[in-house]
C-alpha cells in the first residue's frame, strides 16, 4: 500500500522525518511507496515539458539579473536557479511552485557580502541560513503561511504584477541600465521605477524594440488565437518561438548598423573556455568563520526572510493553482533549507520560492513538479554546452514574455471584484499593491498585513456585542447586552463606552449564554461597572447557560476567577 508524502508529517523521530521527506526510495517499514508518486509526475509530462521551457527563459535572466543586483558572481545566480529547480523542485510537497533566487533578498545579499569581508564567508551565512530553515521546518513553523489574510495575497500577485510590467518597459525598448530582477522602487542605478521608464524616451533603441514588437505580437497571438486551433500549439509554447525568433533576428542582422541589437542588450551568460575554467565557477563558504557573530546574524536573517518569502509565495501559488492543491508549509520549509545549505556549499545565492516563476509555470499550463525539475536541468545544462547560444537571446524578447506574465497576475478585473467586496478587503488590497510599487515586496506586504490586523480590531470593536433596546414603555430603559463568542481585551474600548452611555434609571440584561472565552480585562470592566450601576440606579441581570443572577454582587466571584497578581 502506498501513502501520500504528507501522511508522514505524524512521526515523531527527527531523523524519520528528514529521511521521509527527503529520500527518492520506497520505505517498506513505513509503508510508503514513493516510486509510485514519481510515476504520477510523469502523467502530465505534455503539459509539463513545454511550461519548463518557458520558465527556464523566465528564470534565466532573473537568475543573472539578481546575481548582478547582489554584487555576486553572476554565475551564483544560476547555480541558485538549478539548485531551486533541481533539488528543492524534487524536495518540495508543492507541485506548481518554482524556487530560485529572489529579488527580495538582493539587497541583504548586497550589504552581506560587504560587511562580512567576502563573498565566501557570505556562503557560509546561507549554508547555516538553510540549516535554521530545517530547524524551523521541524518545529513546524510553516504554520505561520496560513495566517496571511486573502486580500494581501491577492494584493501581493497584483503588485508584483504591476512591478513586472513597468520594470520590463525600459527594457523592452532596448535599455537595460538596470538589471532584471531588481523589483524595488529605488534601483542599484540610481532611478526610481518611473523614472527608468522615461529614460528610453531619449534614445529607443531601434533593433531591441523591433523584435520585442515582434515577439509580443506572436505571444498574443499563440494564447489568443493558435492555442485553441491545435495539440501542436500547446506542445509548442509561444514564448518558445519568441525567443528563437529573437535569436534569428540578432544572426541575421548583426551587420546591420541600424537594426542590430548590441552586445549589451542580450542575456549575458558566464562563457567557461574549459572543463576546468567551468569548474572554477564555483566557489566554496569559509568554515573557518563559524564562530564569527556576524555570520550568524546573516544566516539567521537570511532564514527568516527567504522562509517568509517562500511562505507567501505557497499561498499565493496555491490560489492560483486550477486544480486547488494545498502545499505542506513545513516540508516546503525543509525543502528550501535543504536547498540552500547545497546552493551555499557550491557557490550559489540563497534560494526561495518565487512567484514570477512560479505564475509563469501557472499560466504555462504546468501541472506537476516535473515541470519545475526540468526547468533546471534546462539551466544546468544550457550553460554546460550552449551558453553561446544562450547570449543571442535578446533582453527585449525576455521583457515581452514578462509583460504577459505580469498582465495576468494583474487584470484590471480584480481590482473591481475587491472593490466590490467591501472596504474589509479592499483597503488591505490595494495598500499591499501600493506598498510594493513605491517601496519593495516585503515592506509592501508588511504594510498590507498591518492594515488588515487594523481591519480585524475595528471589526472586533464593532462585533464583540449586540446590543438591543427592548422597552421602553413604563419609562425604564430596557437594555439587553449580548457578547460575543469570545471577547478579548481588544474589546476593552466598544463595551466600556457602552456601559458608560446607559441612561440612569435604567435596566440592563447581560447575556452570556454565547460566550466561550471572556477575558479578564472585560470582567475587572464589568465589576468595575457594578459599583456605577448602583450610584446610577442600574439593575443588572446577569443572563448565563447555568443561572440567571440580578445584580451580582462580583463578576470576579460569579466567574470562580481571582484578581490579576501584580
Amino acid at each position: 500500500m502506498c501513502f501520500p508524502l504528507q501522511s508522514l508529517y505524524n512521526t515523531s523521530a527527527i531523523t524519520t522525518k528528514l529521511f521521509t521527506f527527503f529520500t527518492p526510495y520506497p520505505i517498506k517499514e513505513m509503508g510508503v511507496c514513493i516510486i509510485k508518486q514519481q510515476q504520477l509526475m510523469f502523467k502530465n509530462i505534455k503539459q509539463d515539458i513545454p511550461a519548463s521551457i518557458v520558465v527556464f527563459f523566465v528564470a534565466l535572466p532573473l537568475c543573472l539579473g539578481i546575481a548582478l543586483a547582489s554584487g555576486a558572481p553572476l554565475f551564483s545566480g544560476l547555480i541558485a536557479g538549478i539548485v531551486g529547480g533541481i533539488l528543492v523542485g524534487f524536495l518540495s510537497g508543492s507541485e506548481i511552485g518554482v524556487s530560485g533566487p529572489a529579488a527580495g533578498l538582493a539587497a541583504i545579499v548586497l550589504t552581506a557580502i560587504g560587511t562580512l569581508g567576502g563573498f565566501e564567508n557570505f556562503l557560509l551565512a546561507v549554508v547555516l541560513g538553510g540549516a535554521i530553515q530545517i530547524v524551523f521546518g521541524l518545529l513546524k513553523a510553516g504554520v505561520i503561511g496560513y495566517y496571511f489574510p486573502s486580500s494581501v495575497i491577492k494584493g501581493m500577485l497584483t503588485g508584483i504584477g504591476i512591478i513586472i510590467i513597468l520594470k520590463q518597459i525600459p527594457h523592452f525598448f532596448g535599455y537595460d541600465a538596470d538589471p532584471e530582477g531588481d523589483f524595488a522602487f529605488m534601483q542599484i542605478d540610481g532611478q526610481n521605477t518611473f523614472s527608468e521608464i522615461l529614460a528610453p524616451l531619449n534614445g529607443i533603441q531601434t533593433g531591441p524594440t523591433i523584435v520585442a514588437v515582434i515577439g509580443l505580437g506572436v505571444l498574443l497571438l499563440w494564447d489568443k488565437i493558435l492555442s485553441k486551433k491545435g495539440k501542436i500549439f500547446t506542445l509548442i509554447q509561444g514564448p518558445l518561438v519568441a525567443v528563437v525568433i529573437g535569436v534569428i533576428y540578432f544572426v541575421v542582422t548583426k551587420d546591420n548598423q541600424a537594426l542590430s541589437i548590441n552586445a549589451s542588450h542580450l542575456v549575458q551568460v558566464p562563457v567557461p573556455e574549459d572543463l576546468a575554467s567551468f569548474k572554477a565557477q564555483f566557489t566554496s563558504p569559509n568554515f573557518s568563520g563559524i564562530g564569527n557573530p556576524e555570520i550568524w546574524v546573516v544566516a539567521f536573517t537570511i532564514a527568516l526572510v527567504a522562509s517568509l518569502e517562500t511562505l507567501l509565495c505557497v499561498e499565493a501559488t496555491d490560489k492560483l493553482d486550477p486544480d486547488k492543491r494545498v502545499t505542506p508549509t513545513n516540508r516546503e520549509l525543509l525543502a528550501q533549507g535543504a536547498g540552500n545549505m547545497f546552493s551555499g556549499l557550491i557557490g550559489g545565492l540563497p534560494v526561495t520560492q518565487v512567484i514570477v516563476r512560479s505564475s509563469a509555470n501557472i499560466q504555462s499550463g504546468g501541472k506537476s513538479k516535473l515541470a519545475t525539475i526540468l526547468h533546471g536541468f534546462l539551466l544546468l545544462i544550457s550553460v554546460m554546452i550552449i551558453p553561446k547560444l544562450l547570449n543571442m537571446i535578446p533582453l527585449s524578447v525576455l521583457a515581452s514574455i514578462l509583460f504577459i506574465v505580469g498582465y495576468k497576475l494583474a487584470k484590471p478585473a480584480l481590482f473591481k471584484k475587491m472593490y466590490l467586496l467591501g472596504w474589509k478587503q479592499f483597503v488591505p488590497f490595494i495598500v499591499t499593491v501600493m506598498g510594493i510599487i513605491f517601496t519593495d515586496l516585503l515592506i509592501g506586504i508588511a504594510l498590507g498585513l498591518a492594515v488588515g490586523i487594523v481591519v480585524v480590531l475595528v471589526k472586533s470593536f464593532q462585533n464583540s456585542h449586540f446590543l438591543h433596546i427592548e422597552d421602553n414603555s413604563n419609562g425604564k430603559h430596557k437594555i439587553k447586552m449580548t457578547l460575543a463568542e469570545e471577547v478579548t481585551f481588544f474589546n476593552k474600548g466598544a463595551i466600556l463606552k457602552e456601559l458608560d452611555q446607559l441612561p440612569p434609571n435604567s435596566h440592563l440584561e447581560l447575556d452570556v449564554r454565547k460566550t466561550r472565552f471572556l477575558d479578564y480585562d472585560i470582567i475587572e470592566i464589568l465589576e468595575d461597572f457594578t459599583e456605577k450601576a448602583v450610584l446610577r440606579n442600574i439593575d443588572i441581570t446577569l443572563v448565563s447557560e447555568s443561572e440567571t443572577v440580578s445584580n451580582p454582587q462580583s463578576f470576579v466571584a460569579f466567574f470562580n476567577l481571582s484578581p490579576k497578581k501584580a
